[in-house]
């Protein structure tokens, strides 16, 4: 299915005229078996997503070490050290949402002695109250926050998960371009170097049309998820 994803990303970045610059895709494992993330490291794939820490601390010391790793759940405070010291591999934390949280990761970051993480900072655009996020309005002041008084950390983008059932409407990944607009005017940001991670299985090709930089996709690569009785 991986095969098939790719082709409707091409297609998708050809028709917003960015064929040269496809969007990262992350394919997210949540629920599945190690062997499947292996199966699609064996095709070529490298860069997978985990939602949950306890799931991401048992696969990834499992798998080859050059998988790129995105944690893209929400994270507590008490749980950043399990997962740094697990995960040496982890190239990106998607949804930073407090300043609370980025305080701890970049302390344990320093603490660890590993080169700074890249972060992004999670939006609830959606307004959902069942959805994590800061509201649009506080973006700039947690992103100015990573940028200078996080020094573990570095500033890569601005991550959502629009609504409803991970189907976006255009107004969510619309708030999404807005706010990256917005930090960038503040903090004096190139908006190229700044990422959009917006677009899931149901929504993705929408998502790039629109500027995502990153798509998290996991049924549609893996099949439907099989949660635990």
């Amino acid at each position: 299915m991986g095969g098939e994803v790719t082709a409707r990303l091409q297609a998708a970045a050809a028709r917003a005229g960015r064929a040269d610059r496809l969007p990262r895709l992350v394919a997210v494992s949540k629920t599945k078996p190690v062997e499947a993330v292996q199966e699609a490291y064996d095709a070529g794939h490298r860069a997978f997503g985990e939602n949950y820490v306890q799931e991401l601390v048992e696969k990834a010391p499992q798998l080859p070490a050059d998988i790129s790793w995105h944690f893209i759940g929400h994270l507590q405070s008490n749980k950043v050290k399990a997962l740094l010291e697990a995960v040496p591999n982890l190239s990106l934390l998607e949804t930073v949402d407090s300043e609370k949280l980025a305080n701890k990761l970049d302390s344990t970051v320093a603490a660890l002695g590993r080169p700074p993480l890249a972060v992004f900072v999670q939006v609830n655009t959606s307004g959902e109250e069942s959805k994590y996020g800061v509201e649009p309005q506080d973006c700039v002041a947690l992103a100015r926050h990573i940028q200078q008084g996080c020094s573990n950390l570095r500033l890569a983008g601005l991550m959502t998960i629009g609504m409803p059932d991970y189907s976006s409407r255009p107004e969510n990944f619309q708030c999404l371009s807005d706010c990256r607009k917005a930090v960038c005017e503040a903090l004096g940001l190139a908006e190229a170097d700044v990422e959009l991670s917006m677009g899931m299985s149901g929504d993705f090709e929408q998502a790039v049309e629109m500027g995502s930089t990153n798509v998290r996709v996991g049924s549609t690569i893996f099949g439907a998820r099989e949660y635990k009785k």
